[in-house]
């Protein structure tokens, strides 16, 4: 992109909620306002902190946005192109709020809200991570019921399901783990594609 292009598109500056979590799971984040759908949800996996191993979907207003390939034009799926659609476009009014579901199995929705129109600096790269707290669920862990469980069990090391459940995770899981430093390396990929 050339510097006068990028110098007339705003910075969107966002704070993503992954719902039912409690203390909740949050990231405040900034993306040009000419992303498309499709490479915020690469940035949502970076700053959360999931795999992009599962299906997605934003709702904005009443419409719904996934990536289309083929074979999913049967999948019940009723929505348009994420790769096609751009942020300042659907999300224009700081304020707005939509949602980001991302694996319908376990259905981890993310409430995304608006929270600031700002100038572009032309010494900060985006999209960048400007703050969060706690840690992002494992994958696959059964939606926020499993994770609740989980950190009931985690919490607990005389539970029965307490080894398998280290086993399963591979590691002790800290939910209150959270590094921004670790957030941004992980966008590096994304700042320069």
């Amino acid at each position: 992109m050339m510097q006068a292009e990028a110098e007339q598109n705003p910075v969107y500056q966002f704070r993503v909620v992954l719902r039912y979590t409690d203390p909740p799971v949050w990231r405040r984040f900034t993306v040009p306002s000419d992303t498309t759908l499709h490479r915020l949800h690469l940035v949502l996996q970076k700053v959360m902190g999931w795999k992009n191993a599962h299906l997605y979907r934003f709702s904005i207003g009443s419409q719904e946005y996934g990536e289309l390939y083929p074979g999913n034009e049967n999948s019940g799926l009723d929505h348009k192109d994420s790769k096609r659609a751009k942020l300042k476009s659907l999300v224009a009014k700081q304020g707005s709020i939509f949602l980001y579901e991302y694996d319908f199995g376990d259905g981890w929705l993310h409430e995304v809200t608006l929270e600031a129109i700002l100038e572009p600096k032309p010494d900060l790269d985006h999209p960048a991570c400007l703050a969060g707290e706690r840690a992002c669920p494992p994958e696959d862990c059964g939606g926020p019921p499993g994770f609740d469980n989980l950190l009931f069990v985690m919490n607990n090391p005389g539970h029965e399901e307490y080894r398998d459940m280290v086993s399963w995770l591979g590691h002790r899981y800290d939910p209150t783990a959270f590094s921004l430093a670790q957030v941004n390396i992980r966008l590096n990929s994304l700042r320069h594609s």
